[in-house]
């Protein structure tokens, strides 16, 4: 399947995208950082939030130990978000990450890849989402989005969304090992807090 996978069909990018970083501008194509892969996770924290998504902190928490490694097999790993940089960077410092996380508010880059909508796109009801199996919500939902680099072109090579991002997330395979699962008959991630949040 992974074979597969990286089989399908590369799409050039005609539009040029800058983000806010903490080294000021930046074009999609400079956020490979000299690497010629580009994983991209779209978090979930837009502009009027005051803290990230519960279930993308869980996923971002595995971001900060693979780093390196992905960086040895020529992969750059970066976090996107509409929200301004400034909250990204204290919600960052707070959650003691050091992964790279820039912000997109001044593009159209998250609607482009299929994880933020519009309220009219939100009140159609029309499958929007994953791969036009879900409806649109107003706001913003996860996905994962991976792009190819060759000289200055810049290819997106795959995408994916809801249930399809759980490969990615380590602490589920572990949890899945253990004799009560999930345990989520209450719904999907009910029992999920930010990892400051937890009792002690």
């Amino acid at each position: 399947m992974s074979a597969e996978r990286r089989a399908l069909p590369w799409v050039e990018l005609e539009k040029r995208y800058v983000f806010d970083t903490v080294s000021g501008k930046k074009t999609l194509t400079e956020l490979f950082a000299g690497r010629s892969q580009l994983v991209v996770y779209h978090f979930m924290f837009p502009a009027d939030w005051d803290a990230g998504c519960r279930g993308c902190s869980f996923w971002a928490d595995n971001f900060n130990g693979i780093t390196p490694h992905l960086n040895a097999r020529d992969i750059t790993l970066v976090a996107v978000s509409s929200g301004p940089l400034a909250k990204l960077e204290a919600y960052k410092q707070r959650l003691g990450w050091s992964f790279d996380w820039v912000s997109s508010a001044e593009n159209d880059f998250n609607h482009d890849f299929g994880v933020s909508f519009s309220a009219e796109e939100a009140q159609t009801k029309e499958r929007l989402y994953n791969f036009g199996t879900e409806a649109a919500s107003a706001g913003e939902k996860p996905g994962i989005s991976v792009f190819a680099r060759d000289g200055e072109r810049t290819f997106h090579t795959y995408s994916c969304y809801a249930r399809g991002l759980e490969m990615m997330n380590t602490a589920y395979h572990y949890i899945d090992l253990a004799p009560k699962g999930r345990d989520e008959q209450g719904g999907p991630m009910g029992w999920l807090k930010r990892r400051d949040e937890y009792a002690r």
